[in-house]
């Protein structure tokens, strides 16, 4: 890995981040607050939010098995998506590199940013090779982009191949897991200490049932973590969000309990696909949705939502023609779904 300052763009670097006023007295005890021009009343929702999350962070690392100064938390992962391309990519001259079908926002946040997004097409089995990864990048490749399990194909990226590239790669690399709850990987968080230009991100919004809070995780390093809390908004997450997390997280066996109803559900549901007649192929799924390819995906697309049922048309992405995504629901979603797709005329 190239030093950090290297990585960064200069003028994040070097720049003086806002400071609020919950910032400026961290560290003393208080209970008269009058800096921050807030209303005396409505208490507590007259109160700014703690900047950094600090009681939420302790939380969850005795949750996730991650120190709290290795955490960042964002506006769904989304927003540390963002700050990546603010913190490490020059507009119009340096690019990212990222692994092509994957989720939409890596390159969509790009646009924005006006960075070069070079995909790099999987194999017929959606897997990675590390070697033509390594191939597309040059002096000005600031971030390899990974998904593992990868969306929308569903399954987990090879591991070699995956820490081939972190070895090799002088930049920033990100391990998108925000599905690995649903598989039997190791996640790659558990590794940072070893890796200092890894950048893991993971979600509420998946296993923890919690995508309506808009609640995303960046693990990495304490001088990555720094960075974007110097660049992300002061009061990023709110206090319902915040308050909210602590109590999903406190509920851990529920959520551990509502994986293995959706992995046992997965398994019968990716059976029953298999025997339809619409159905061509069913892929493998680390995740809690799979991937299947179909005899018209546009057609039974449409048919479904005459019928109020709504999957994903993944037609028009790379690798995936005629391809349906199928979240894993409950046991009556799924039946209502297959009763619906047995009815469909070929």
């Amino acid at each position: 890995m190239k030093p950090l300052e290297q990585l960064v763009r200069p003028n994040i670097w070097s720049l003086a981040p806002y400071s609020s006023a919950r910032d400026e007295y961290s560290g003393h005890e208080a209970h008269v607050f009058l800096d921050a021009n807030e209303s005396p009343y409505n208490t507590p929702m007259n109160r700014y939010p703690d900047p950094l999350q600090r009681e939420l962070k302790e939380l969850m690392a005795s949750v996730k098995g991650i120190p709290a100064n290795y955490t960042f938390l964002g506006n769904g992962s989304d927003e540390a998506i963002d700050l990546l391309y603010r913190c490490f990519c020059r507009p119009g001259v340096d690019n990212v590199v990222a692994i092509e079908p994957t989720y939409g926002m890596y390159r969509v946040c790009a646009d924005i940013n006006d960075v070069d997004y070079r995909p790099v097409l999987l194999d017929e089995h959606f897997q990675m090779q590390a070697d033509k990864l390594l191939a597309a990048c040059d002096d000005k490749t600031k971030l390899v982009w990974i998904c593992s399990p990868n969306n929308p194909t569903g399954n987990d990226m090879n591991r070699e191949e995956v820490l081939k590239v972190i070895s090799k790669f002088q930049g920033i690399v990100v391990v998108d897991e925000a599905y690995s709850d649903f598989s039997r990987q190791r996640p790659l968080r558990f590794e940072l200490p070893q890796h200092p230009n890894l950048v893991v991100l993971n979600t509420m919004s998946k296993a923890w049932a919690s995508a309506a809070i808009r609640l995303g995780m960046a693990f990495a390093s304490p001088d990555i973590i720094g960075l974007f809390n110097k660049v992300k908004y002061p009061y990023n997450i709110n206090q319902l969000t915040q308050q909210q997390a602590m109590t999903a997280l406190q509920a851990r066996f529920d959520v551990e309990a509502w994986v293995q109803l959706i992995l046992r559900e997965r398994v019968q549901m990716m059976d029953a696909f298999r025997q339809l007649p619409i159905c061509k192929e069913v892929f493998p799924s680390d995740a809690n949705f799979f991937l299947t390819r179909v005899t018209d995906a546009q057609a039974i697309y449409n048919y479904l939502v005459e019928q109020g049922i709504i999957v994903r048309n993944r037609h028009r992405v790379q690798l995936c023609q005629n391809c349906l995504r199928i979240t894993v629901g409950t046991r009556n979603e799924n039946t209502e779904l297959l009763s619906a797709l047995r009815k469909f005329e070929v």
